[in-house]
Formats: structure tokens, sequence, C-alpha cells
């Protein structure tokens, strides 16, 4: 009589599970129809999802290192946005010196002097994030409400520190000359920096998903959160790499920074508090350190900002906390949340 060979049975989650786990991914195009057909004007439409895809990317690059920080390391960042003013303020500054460079109708010496700008940016806010991250955040680790208070302090002083090297008054600067303007598109006007930051953004998305999802490094970080001691117990300096985590999250500030300033052409110390609004509001909708969250978040809030703002101006300045409050009735932890153990 032959032995019958025992296979381990695996358990596959019950179609309904599998279809609610897909369902956040189908709310971008849901929304874009929508706004088709609400507009009723395919060039109208076009015109307006390229803007809000392009403001979503923007949002998310400024809101991506948060939400790595917030739900990684359990670190609640008020202090986020004055990483994104900082970074702006550096980026203008190696733009301002390469002036011939964004003047000049090469798209090569525009997209090297941007480059260079958001290079630069991310090196300075980097360094700060390792300062600020030593001598204000470490000594306040799981003590959310201290956490608050001394993070919002430090942006108050990295705020008067822009005063004192860059002074009080805004900087205007304009784009460079080759992201100027706009192209059309079936009839409709897009403007070329806005494909250029959703080019970006998506890069970034990309890249974060492959470092967290197929590296070491990345699998190392997920491992920490589920079990800090272990990983440590395995011999490998969990809050050293915590402290890159931190200091990667401050550098991404200082991407969102120099993107959304060149968006803006005008830059100021407060630009970071600002938009920390809709940066919280994407890392909450997203679920706290999810990366695909995040990134569905802010696409759905520039998708509905830019759509109300034309259909329903007086709506569009509360059209996210709208949203916000839908999705946490629908999913109280947000599209994607990171799940901890205990």
């Amino acid at each position: 009589m032959s032995e019958s060979v025992i296979k381990p049975r695996i358990e596959r989650p019950a179609l309904s599970q599998r279809l609610a786990q897909k369902m956040p991914l189908l709310l971008v195009p849901a929304l874009m129809l929508i706004g088709l057909f609400a507009m009723g004007s395919g060039s109208t439409w076009l015109t307006l999802t390229a803007a809000g895809l392009a403001m979503g990317m923007m949002i998310f690059i400024m809101a991506s290192g948060l939400t790595v920080v917030f739900g990684l390391m359990d670190v609640i960042n008020f202090g986020h946005g004055a990483f994104i003013s900082l970074g702006a303020f550096a980026g203008f500054t190696i733009l301002g010196l390469l002036s011939a460079w964004i003047e000049s109708p090469s798209v090569a010496l525009n997209l090297g002097a941007v480059l260079l700008a958001v290079a630069f940016a991310m090196l300075v806010t980097g360094v700060a994030g390792y300062g600020f991250e030593r001598l204000i955040v470490k000594p306040v680790y799981g003590q959310h409400l201290k956490q608050i208070l001394v993070t919002m302090g430090g942006l108050v002083v990295i705020q008067q520190l822009i005063y004192v090297v860059w002074g009080p008054d805004e900087i205007v600067l304009a784009r460079p000359t080759a992201f100027q303007g706009s192209f059309v598109v079936f009839e409709a006007a897009i403007e070329k920096y806005r494909v250029l930051a959703i080019v970006i953004g998506m890069a970034l998305f990309g890249g974060m998903w492959l470092v967290l999802n197929k590296t070491r490094v990345g699998l190392l970080v997920r491992a920490g959160v589920q079990n800090r001691e272990m990983v440590e117990a395995l011999g490998y300096p969990i809050t050293k790499l915590f402290l890159l985590v931190f200091m990667a999250g401050c550098a991404l500030a200082g991407l969102g920074g120099v993107m959304w300033g060149i968006y803006q052409e005008t830059i100021t110390a407060h630009m970071g508090a600002e938009v920390m609004i809709s940066v919280f509001i994407v890392v909450i909708i997203g679920g706290l350190g999810s990366v695909e969250g995040c990134f569905i978040g802010a696409l759905l809030v520039g998708l509905l900002t830019n759509y109300t703002g034309f259909l329903v101006p007086k709506l569009s300045l509360i059209s996210t906390i709208l949203l916000m409050g839908v999705v946490l009735m629908w999913r109280p932890q947000g599209l994607y949340p990171v799940v901890k153990a205990h």
C-alpha cells in the first residue's frame, strides 16, 4: 500500500477579504470617472485631472517622509513642515546661483539646475534632520504628548533660523524656461511642470516601494516595527537604522519643498506649516506608515480639490476634510495601515 503524501494546507483569505483589500485601488479611477461625468467636457476634465494628479504627487512627496516616520517609528513630528520650508529655501538658493541655467532654453540645463537644487535641499534637510532627531526627538521617544510639544517648538526654531539666514521676505523665482507654459493634448492645456511633478512622484513611489518591500534594509525596517527586541537580539542596530529613516523622511520633505516652491514660484518661511494640513490628511487617509495608502490618499486629495474647485468652489475648502471623514468611517485605521505586533 502506497503511503499518501500529506501536503500542508495553505489558508487563503476569503474572496470577500481579498476584494476588500483591493477596493482602495479603485478609488482613484472611480473619482476620475465621477469627475468626467460631472463636468461633461473632456478637455476640461483632462486639464483638471492633470492638475490634480500633479498636486497629488507633490503632496505625496511631502507626506511620504512623514508617514514613514509616523507609522514606522511611532514619532509624531509636527516639525515636519519646517523641513519643507528649509528644503525650499536651500533649493531656491541653488536655483538663484544657476540663474543662467534656468533662463536657458536648454531642457538639459533646466533639468540639471532642478536636480542640483533638489540634491542640495535633500542634503541640507537630511543633515538638519539628524540634529533634530538627536536633540529634540530622541529624548521623547514613546511620549506622544511631549513629541507634539517639542516638535512644534522645533518648527518655530527652524522658521526663525530661516529668517536669520534668508531674511523675513518671501522669495520669488520664475520656473526654469523649459517648464514654463503648457502644451495641448486633445484640446486640453496641460502645464509642462505638472508633467515633471507627476514623473518625479511616480519615480519616488516606485523607489520607496522597492526599498521597503524588496531590499534587506526595508525588511529590517519592517521587522523592527513588528518586533524591535527580536531584531536587536539578532545583532542589527535598529536605533541607527531608525535614525537613517528619520533623516530620509526629512530629506523627502526637502524634496517636496523644492517641488512645491517651483510650482508656486514663491516661498516663505511658513509655507511648510501651511501645507501640513493637507499632508496630515493624506497620512491619516492612507494609514500610518503605509506608502501605498499615502500615495492613493494624495491622489484622491489632489483630484478632489481640483474637481470641487471647478464644480463647487465653496465646497473645495472642506472637500478634503469630508473625504477624510468618509474614509475613516469606512476604514477607521486608513486605507492600508501598517499592522504592528503587540
